[in-house]
């Protein structure tokens, strides 16, 4: 039966790669124009056109999305959304989970080394090389240039995938900085499946199946300091890890 389901995930995954490889070609001439626009407008339209290709891949693939709000979000207001990271398709999530806003992704720079993909990746988010602080920094003042610009951010605060079997890693700070500099609020989001639907250890690994998005509720940073960091990163890594453990994910061992 186990080797049954590894053949079966090794073609799903060749035909997702597919259809991945269709919805980016076929969208190619729209990321294109919106590269040829002004930033804010073109990174605006960039985002649509993404939640159109996630919204088609999930379909094609039989995955099926779903938000849980466990507090209703304000579609009038700024956040700095923080979520776990556990998969490739976390970032499809991303543009599932969040609609109605515009948004900013924090992303990793070596996502860019993907062929085509890594340009539009690097296009449509803010990069960050967590090796060098000059440019770690650079990333942070880009993301509140787009917060000053009435757009939200979303940054995974771990940085990198969580392989420990644990709820979560160790959180960088730089979400939290944000927040605080900012003074706008953070609104965790849990990614519940997809660790299920693509694990990290291999890239085919693939199968349908569900895909949750959980909004826990938001915490305000309203006359907080930089001196209050470790406090609010403690709070928010102590909300996400019981709501992980709530939720009976997979990955904790």
């Amino acid at each position: 039966m186990i080797n049954i389901k590894k053949i079966f995930r090794f073609f799903f995954s060749l035909y997702g790669f597919l259809i991945f490889l269709i919805l980016m070609f076929i969208l190619l001439p729209f990321f294109i124009y919106s590269f040829l626009l002004p930033e804010i407008k073109g990174g605006n339209l960039l985002y649509k056109i993404c939640r159109f290709w996630a919204d088609a891949f999930f379909l094609l693939l039989f995955i099926q999305h779903k938000n849980i709000y466990e507090e209703k979000l304000n579609i009038n207001k700024q956040y700095i959304f923080v979520s776990n990271h556990i998969s490739y398709l976390d970032i499809p999530m991303m543009m599932k989970a969040i609609r109605h806003l515009h948004v900013r992704i924090l992303g990793k720079a070596e996502m860019t080394k993907i062929p085509i993909f890594g340009f539009i990746y690097k296009k449509g988010t803010v990069l960050v090389d967590r090796k060098n602080f000059k440019k770690k920094y650079e990333s942070i003042k880009e993301l509140i240039y787009f917060i000053e610009k009435k757009i939200s951010v979303f940054i995974c605060p771990e940085g990198t995938f969580n392989t420990t079997h644990q709820p979560l890693k160790i959180f960088y700070d730089g979400a939290f900085r944000i927040a605080i500099e900012t003074q706008k609020p953070i609104r965790p989001i849990l990614f519940l499946d997809t660790y299920d639907r693509l694990n990290y250890n291999s890239i085919f690994s693939l199968n349908p199946g569900k895909c949750r998005a959980v909004y826990l509720s938001e915490t305000s940073t309203e006359g907080l300091t930089i001196n209050d960091l470790p406090i609010l990163r403690k709070k928010i890594y102590k909300q996400m890890e019981d709501g992980l453990i709530r939720y009976h994910v997979s990955w904790i061992k």
